[in-house]
């Protein structure tokens, strides 16, 4: 139906006002109805947000609006990883934004994994604490550098971990393992890995169970602040009032939050076929973290090499390139699996779209009045995603 005057100001919002009324009372009453809280975005951090914010508030009204059928963003197109971060990464971190800033990174994850492991049965999501490996490539540290950093990362940690070996080397396992192009690894016993999509079904089925409206395929497109309120928009042709809005949608931070630089990171994903024979189990890391890997069952997960296109990869769009996907073919023969090409193959490929900041830490608190945000988790939702919706839910006074 074209109604008139529909594309001027006035027109608009006589169409809005007229499918308004189209909704029954009932719906007025409930989907519609004046909310506490309205997240946007149904990925990790914005499932994290409403489970702590229900902990605070229990008979808060909070609805979470998910621009697609399903959260597919990075929440639920990672490797599953359960990690703080690897022995390279930190030293590189530590080099590059000082030891307080990485370590302050670190707590954040720990504590957030802490969380999982506190509110989840290891059945019910797949996890598994089977440790966190890193290898490294001839040429790369020295045995005497290597063992130097580990002893230095370790005291560094030892007040977040409490373990005074958080990392140790492991290298003997190398030719047990089966890897090529590895003269060093390094093993941290506190990681693991889980089922990035149980864990987000068990979220969802908690919150719905207390009574949280889900709704998907509903972006916000805009919000008008107001003096004890603000009115979120949508592109459903509906708006709903609440007193907070919580941004955690990393593809329309920018949009919505203009002050907020948050730049989109493609992570490219592949899975092989049934491997007979396996020799290894875990979650590995290599090159500083940009390649990782584990098993799914007898299968291996592969991802990362995206420093190998850092521009092409600053990317919102889901796809896999040929560059990247060879790339990652090349580690899995070479170093994951060599001397086994042909005895297996490729069954899916995939891609997930991470936020990244400015620097390393996340976007997540306070950024207007009754704004809140909780966006460029670096990659590492799963770990951070925890700690970011408990920040947000004590900024929140209902």
């Amino acid at each position: 139906m074209v109604l008139k005057g529909e594309n001027t100001g006035i027109g608009r919002k006589c169409a809005l006002k007229y499918l308004y009324n189209m909704f029954s009372i009932w719906e007025k009453e409930t989907v519609l109805a004046p909310q506490d809280v309205v997240i946007a975005g149904g990925g990790f951090a914005g499932l994290w947000t409403a489970f702590h914010l229900l902990r605070r508030y229990p008979k808060a009204r909070i609805a979470v609006l998910e621009k697609d059928f399903m959260s597919m963003g990075a929440s639920t197109r990672n490797a599953g990883f359960a990690c703080f971060g690897s022995l390279g990464e930190l030293v590189a971190d530590a080099t590059e934004i000082g030891n307080d800033s990485m370590l302050d990174l670190v707590a954040l994850r720990y504590r957030g994994l802490k969380q999982i492991r506190k509110y989840w049965k290891p059945s019910d999501i797949d996890l598994d604490w089977c440790g966190g490996y890193e290898l490294f490539p001839p040429g790369g540290f020295s045995s005497e550098v290597l063992a130097e950093n580990i002893e230095y990362i370790n005291r560094l940690l030892r007040p977040i971990t409490g373990e005074k070996h958080t990392f140790r080397e492991c290298s003997n396992k190398i030719s047990r393992f089966g890897f090529g192009n590895t003269s060093a690894m390094v093993v941290n016993e506190g990681e693991g890995a889980l089922h990035a999509g149980k864990l987000a079904g068990a979220l969802r089925r908690h919150l719905q169970r207390k009574g949280v409206q889900l709704l998907h395929s509903v972006s916000v497109t805009a919000f008008t602040e107001e003096s004890n309120s603000v009115e979120v928009h949508t592109d459903r042709d509906f708006s709903v009032k609440a007193h907070y809005l919580a941004v955690c949608t990393n593809t329309a931070a920018g949009s919505l939050l203009p002050e907020l630089s948050v730049t989109p990171a493609r992570g490219q994903v592949l899975l092989t076929s049934p491997i007979e024979g396996l020799p290894w189990r875990g979650t590995f890391h290599a090159d500083e973290g940009y390649y990782y890997f584990r098993n799914l069952g007898n299968r291996v997960l592969l991802g990362g090499a995206r420093n190998k296109a850092f521009d092409e990869e600053r990317s919102n769009e889901h796809a896999t390139t040929p560059l990247i996907q060879g790339e990652l073919e090349r580690f899995l023969n070479e170093v994951i699996l060599p001397g086994k090409h042909g005895t297996y193959s490729i069954e899916l490929r995939w891609s997930g779209i991470m936020g990244m900041g400015t620097d390393k830490y996340p976007v997540m608190g306070s950024v207007r009045p009754r704004i809140l945000a909780a966006v460029a988790l670096g990659g590492i939702g799963v770990a951070v995603a925890p700690e970011a919706g408990r920040k947000l839910a004590k900024l929140v006074n209902l």
